[in-house]
């Protein structure tokens, strides 16, 4: 992989953790402030684990997993 190529992978996974992170707390606030809007915190939990794919994802086409 280029460099130039290998660095937009890495900034894509850095916006993605972040939006993971936002995402994390965001659910825990709707939790501790006992809200009973249950199907927007399921769409939050849905959008995150679609994330964490993602991120996995690039993470695999930055450093792949060599079999020795």
């Amino acid at each position: 992989m280029s460099f130039d190529g290998d660095e937009s992978l890495r900034a894509r996974l850095l916006e993605l953790s972040e939006e993971h992170r936002d995402l994390d707390a965001a659910i825990d606030a709707l939790i501790l402030a006992r809200t009973q809007d249950q199907l927007k915190i399921a769409r939050l939990k849905k959008r995150k684990l679609a994330l964490k794919d993602q991120i996995h994802c690039l993470e695999n086409q930055i450093t792949p997993d060599i079999i020795a």
